[in-house]
C-alpha cells in the first residue's frame, strides 16, 4: 500500500494505492476551509464529500430549544460525507469547521462510483466506516458517565491529536457547545486545568502545558479515540 504522503495531508487518502489514487485525483480539488465555515446542515443532500488536511470538522446535533452536542470530530484522519456510501446520501449533522486549514473534496458521486469498483478504496472506507461507529457509541457512553473536567480534557486531547498541534483556538463558549454543557461549567474545569498549570487558556486560544498530566484528568475514552487515529 502506498503511503506517499505527499499527495495528500488526508491519511484516508494517502494510504490508497497508487493507481487508485490517480483514478480519484483528476476529481480531488483543494479547498479552503475557514472557521465557522458550514458544509452541511442536518437533512441536505451531500453532493460533496470532504476530507480534511489539519481543518478540523465537527458534526453537531440540534435541538428544538437550539441547544448543540456534537455527535463526531472529523480531522486529517477521515472524511464527511459518510452516507454517500451508506446509501441515504442525506447529511444527518451539521458539519461546521472548527479548525480552519483545508481539506480535498469531490463529487459524491464519484467517490460512490470509485466506491462500487471494490478495491483498497472500498476496504479503507469500510474500515472507518466501523471506526466512527464506534466513537460515537463510546462517546454517547462518554458523555452520560464522564465528569465535565474529564470531558473536556479528553476533548482537548483529542483535538491536539488531530490538528497535531498542542496550540489550540478554542473559545470556552465552543466548547460548552460541543461538549452540550453550559458555558460555566466549561470555565470552571477550564479554570482547575489551568490552576495546576495542566493547560493556559488566554484570549480565545488554550495551549497544552502538560499532556501526561491531562491524559491522566482524562476519561479512558481518550485512549479509545487516540487508538482509532491508527488504526485506520
Amino acid at each position: 500500500m502506498s503511503q506517499d504522503l505527499s499527495r495528500s495531508a488526508n491519511r484516508l487518502l494517502s494510504s490508497l494505492p497508487k493507481a487508485e489514487y490517480e483514478r480519484l485525483e483528476p476529481y480531488l480539488i483543494s479547498v479552503s476551509a475557514p472557521l465557522k465555515t458550514v458544509f452541511y446542515e442536518a437533512s441536505d443532500k451531500i453532493e460533496t464529500v470532504y476530507f480534511p488536511n489539519t481543518s478540523l470538522i465537527s458534526l453537531v446535533n440540534t435541538l428544538e430549544n437550539g441547544a448543540t452536542t456534537e455527535v463526531s470530530l472529523v480531522g486529517g484522519t477521515g472524511m464527511i460525507g459518510l452516507p454517500v456510501i451508506l446509501g441515504s446520501g442525506m447529511s444527518k449533522n451539521r458539519a461546521i469547521v472548527q479548525v480552519e486549514d483545508s481539506a480535498m473534496k469531490i463529487s459524491a458521486e464519484i467517490l460512490k462510483r470509485e466506491f462500487k469498483r471494490g478495491g483498497e478504496l472500498q476496504n479503507i472506507l469500510h474500515r472507518y466506516t466501523e471506526t466512527r461507529i464506534d466513537e460515537i457509541t463510546q462517546l454517547a457512553v462518554c458523555n452520560a458517565h464522564h465528569t465535565i473536567e474529564e470531558r473536556l480534557a479528553r476533548w482537548l486531547l483529542t483535538t491536539s491529536d488531530l490538528i497535531q498541534s498542542d496550540n489550540l483556538p478554542l473559545t470556552q463558549e465552543f466548547l460548552g457547545t460541543m461538549l452540550g454543557v453550559r458555558r460555566s461549567g466549561v470555565t470552571l474545569a477550564a479554570q482547575l486545568l489551568q490552576r495546576v498549570e495542566i493547560i493556559n487558556y488566554r484570549r480565545g486560544k488554550i495551549k497544552i502545558l502538560n499532556k501526561e498530566a491531562l491524559e491522566d484528568v482524562s476519561c479512558e475514552c481518550y485512549r479509545l479515540f487516540h487508538n482509532n487515529f491508527y488504526r485506520q
